[in-house]
């Protein structure tokens, strides 16, 4: 994400026996070389700190309209103003509304910003008491913290990364239940993802060709072995559908390539791949998830984007859920297929069974870590009020419901969670982010209830 900052000031005459300056420490042109070399090793030290990568261009110096107007029609994704001084104009003229905006304030230990002032009444609200600025709001604002800086670049690299993805969708794009019809509508429209219909009818051929190549199917025979043999692994099916699911990854692996994306879905994932792929898609999901790959099962465009939003944020896999009821704090969490690599660089323990609702194919029962932290997403069906929580996970049970199964202590309002919970499928990662995911989604004007936001 490219990251472009600029340092707003004036430089006003003394004039006898009238105001001739604004507030501010800012104020001559040496000054604001001083402030520019401050400001390129604080970022420096920020870039440094950030796990995602951030483009952060040398800091330019801006002090007219017209020097505004050419900076503000630079390829960047996120203008950053330090905002020391300077007029209205100026920062209306660097402020797009196609673009992300952030502003930076000093307060302590100075030297004190004009605009620390004055950004509320005169710049947000255009001197009313109704915010008036386009591209920006108050939550667009940091005064003196690197750390909340470099949250909320984390969210605006999630939300860049995440907007106009291209998703192919095995078996075409879709939605849970009778509320998730409009969903691939909503991807496409809010979310601006380009979803690529891949028809069953176009897999079929190609799987059947992958496995009379002798060759191909003799490699994932060898992968097979050698991931069935790593400590942590326990084989409690059939080994012919490990290997399978290593074809199919194979398979999955060459359409992405052909569609220049790293995301891919399977609708119908519970019936009409099994018997073309002689396995079912659970372990090679996980498989692929854990290869820093975007799998999602089930096609399921009501969750998808969280998702790949949440991917994007934590840097890690993240893992599609069927929820349950809630209960005394409580809430159990299961999917057929969950990524072992959950913290993004260490695998978690598995046993490899069955698909729970089918008894066939490969399925990876994850068990995670307990005691990690973890952020839940619970996006509604019109993708305008999501719920959102922090967990931690607690238990690893093994009840007749799909293989890999966690059970997570909800931080905050369970009863809440309970009553406000909408649409079906939720997402989870480990850690926590859901100040950034909050963040993010008010770009795109839906709310988060954060059911774990203590109350004042």
């Amino acid at each position: 994400m490219r990251v472009q900052p600029v340092l707003t000031y004036e430089t006003p005459q003394r004039r006898e026996a009238t105001s001739w300056r604004n507030w501010g420490g800012i104020q001559t042109d040496e000054a604001a070389r001083q402030e520019q070399a401050r400001i390129t090793g604080e970022l420096n030290k920020l870039a440094d700190r950030a796990e995602f990568p951030l483009e952060v261009r040398p800091v330019l110096l801006v002090k007219s309209v017209e020097q505004a107007a050419n900076i503000a029609q630079g390829d960047h994704d996120v203008m950053l103003m330090y905002a020391a001084g300077g007029w209205l104009n100026i920062l209306e003229t660097l402020t797009r509304k196609d673009r992300f905006n952030l502003m930076f304030l000093r307060h302590l230990p100075g030297p004190a910003y004009l605009w620390y002032e004055i950004v509320h009444p005169r710049f947000l609200r255009k001197t009313v008491d109704e915010y008036g600025q386009p591209g920006m709001d108050v939550h667009d604002v940091v005064t003196d913290s690197y750390d909340e800086m470099l949250w909320k670049l984390r969210a605006l690299h999630g939300l860049n990364s995440t907007l106009g993805k291209r998703v192919v969708c095995i078996g075409g794009a879709a939605g849970w239940g009778e509320g998730g019809r409009k969903a691939p509508r909503i991807a496409r429209e809010l979310w601006k993802l380009d979803l690529v219909d891949y028809p069953y009818k176009e897999l079929e051929p190609r799987l059947a060709a992958a496995y009379q190549d002798s060759a191909l199917v003799a490699a994932c025979e060898q992968a097979a072995k050698a991931y069935l043999g790593r400590a942590g692994v326990k084989l409690e099916t059939t080994r012919q559908f490990v290997t399978n699911a290593f074809v199919l990854r194979e398979v999955f692996l060459d359409v992405m390539e052909q569609h220049q994306t790293d995301a891919l879905t399977v609708n119908h994932c519970m019936g009409t791949i099994m018997g073309m792929s002689k396995t079912t898609a659970c372990l090679t999901l996980s498989l692929l998830n854990d290869d820093g790959y975007l799998l999602f099962c089930e096609s399921d465009f009501v969750v998808i984007p969280s998702g790949i939003l949440l991917h994007y944020i934590s840097g890690k896999p993240v893992f599609l859920n069927d929820p349950t009821t809630p209960h005394d704090g409580i809430v159990t969490l299961a999917h057929c297929t969950a990524p072992r690599r959950m913290d993004g660089r260490r695998l978690e323990k598995a046993r490899i069974l069955t698909h729970f609702e089918s008894d066939y194919g490969a399925a990876p029962k994850v068990e995670m870590k307990l005691g990690q932290i973890t952020t839940n997403l619970v996006p509604d069906f019109n993708c305008q009020k999501w719920v959102g929580f922090a967990g931690t996970i607690v238990g690893n049970p093994f009840l007749e419901i799909c293989r890999s199964q966690i059970d997570v202590k909800v931080h905050g309002d369970g009863q809440k969670l309970l009553e406000e919970m909408k649409g079906f499928h939720w997402m989870l990662s480990y850690g926590d982010y859901l100040k950034e995911c909050g963040y993010a989604l008010r770009k795109l004007g839906v709310d988060l209830l954060n059911v774990s936001a203590r109350a004042a």
